[in-house]
């Protein structure tokens, strides 16, 4: 197992570092040159958005929660369909139109009224809540070492950092593009290989699964949760509101869209990005149901860790260690996107477009977001290894402050001809402000920031843009 794992690191690190070969400019270390193909963007959009969220924390919350955790996955889902259905292709139209390497820089040449408090607000944004996000992949990479290996998970946070940083540091967008490519074979192969191997030792061992449900706890196999009325409504309302983040807030996500070669290729990354998209979330949803079915609701003393338990007993070690690789592949890829974009947003939107206004050399640029991107993923172990919460609920903060505070912007400057840069900047004020309100008072016991910050954002963003005065036509 050891080797198998230090093969499939050395593998990643070495195919990062071969791709940087191809990194001669910024705008292929922030969006490849937009010259990568349409099924490559779309492997690595569906890598980097399923991270270690999708494959430690998902399956951990469903192994808790029981069926009622299928409505977070149905709200993925539908967000995941609406941003490649409908979003994916006024992306790259815009990107291209605009002649933009990031949301910031296209918010500032789309309202340049309000360019330089646009593009500094986006990258506080970007930069505050990916730390958290990072942080949250170097979490759960160090739990799964640890739980392989019996390793200091601190070390496991480590090595991982260590091998993103490496590659992401030197190559930018074309590696982290080609790896995102590798590590989403692997994670499809492991919410494929699992789940089949957990039903077929369901239905051969003799188990009566309604009396496993029944042990499980009071309305574990129940679509809510055994509640009622309002309060069934309300559980299945805040885990659908995953929804909200998808739509056209993700940066990370948006970077595959915006680096689209044409249509044609945005409509064969659509096609195979929902296919993975539904084959994943089903995997998970038999992986956490039937784990307690097999395995009973004191398997691990950590939920998140039923994925790496659940491969361990039920695989080889050698197969064990390649379907884990796929889970440690989730939080690599999504920590390298994560990095990027926040390099990027440091680069070119603060350096370049506020400090220098425009006049910064290329390959100034290049050193500036290989600097970032060391600095961010620091930043993001540092908060690793000093915080204890789940990393379900870690990505959970983060969404909400990054996407919901882009996605009404973003939806407003795409279908809406009035909206203007006073209306830019409250959205993504509001969003910033919400989010760390809501969760600092302890408010998303309630009704979750994910659905609230999307709203706020979204109402006030509307009511500054009809209360001032139209701005001229762009």
């Amino acid at each position: 197992m050891i080797a198998i794992f230090v093969g499939y690191l050395a593998l990643t690190m070495a195919l990062g570092l071969w791709q940087a070969r191809r990194t001669k400019s910024q705008s292929d270390f922030v969006l490849g040159g937009s010259k990568l193909p349409g099924w490559m963007l779309a492997l690595s959009e569906r890598a980097t958005g399923e991270s270690a969220w999708l494959l430690l924390g998902l399956t951990g919350f469903i192994y808790v929660n029981g069926l009622s955790g299928i409505w977070t996955g149905v709200g993925c889902l539908l967000g995941i369909s609406t941003a490649w259905i409908v979003l994916a292709r006024k992306f790259r139209a815009e990107a291209h139109k605009y002649n933009a390497l990031t949301m910031p820089e296209y918010f500032s040449a789309k309202f340049p009224e309000k360019s330089t408090t646009i593009r500094l607000l986006s990258t506080i944004i970007i930069v505050f809540f990916f730390v958290f996000y990072v942080a949250a992949q170097f979490a759960g990479a160090g739990k799964t070492i640890f739980s392989t290996f019996g390793l200091d998970p601190l070390w496991g946070q480590i090595i991982a950092a260590a091998v993103i940083l490496v590659y992401a540091t030197v190559g930018g967008f074309i590696s982290v593009v080609a790896v995102d490519t590798f590590q989403s074979i692997l994670m499809i192969t492991t919410l494929m290989v699992a789940p089949v191997m957990i039903l077929i030792k369901i239905f051969t061992s003799g188990i009566d699964i309604s009396a496993a449900l029944s042990m499980a706890g009071p309305g574990y196999g129940s679509l809510t949760g055994g509640l009622a009325g309002f309060g069934a409504g309300l559980l299945i309302f805040n885990n659908l509101a995953w929804f909200f983040g998808y739509l056209g807030g993700q940066p990370q996500l948006n970077a595959r869209f915006m680096g689209m070669k044409d249509d044609r290729n945005v409509k064969i990354g659509r096609n195979l990005a929902v296919g993975w998209t539904i084959t994943a979330y089903a995997g998970v949803v038999v992986i956490g149901i039937g784990a307690m079915i097999l395995f009973g609701p004191n398997a691990v003393q950590d939920p998140e860790m039923i994925l790496p338990y659940v491969l361990t007993n039920l695989f080889p070690g050698w197969l064990a260690a390649i379907l884990l690789a796929g889970a440690v592949a989730a939080m690599i890829s999504t920590a390298q996107s994560m990095l990027l974009v926040a390099a990027s947003s440091v680069s070119q939107d603060v350096y370049k477009g506020i400090i220098k206004k425009g006049l910064a050399p290329d390959k100034t640029l290049l050193a500036i977001s290989r600097a970032a991107t060391l600095i961010v993923g620091v930043l993001g172990l540092v908060l690793a290894v000093t915080t204890s919460d789940l990393i379900y609920y870690i990505v959970s903060y983060a969404w909400a402050g990054i996407g919901c505070s882009f996605a009404p912007a973003v939806l407003l400057s795409f279908y809406w001809d009035r909206f203007g840069s006073n209306g830019v900047v409250v959205a993504l004020l509001a969003g910033l402000i919400t989010t760390i309100g809501w969760v600092f008072f302890g408010l998303e016991q309630t009704i979750t920031a994910r659905a609230v910050t999307f709203v706020v954002s979204m109402g006030l963003a509307i009511a500054v843009t009809l209360v001032t005065k139209k701005e001229r036509p762009r």
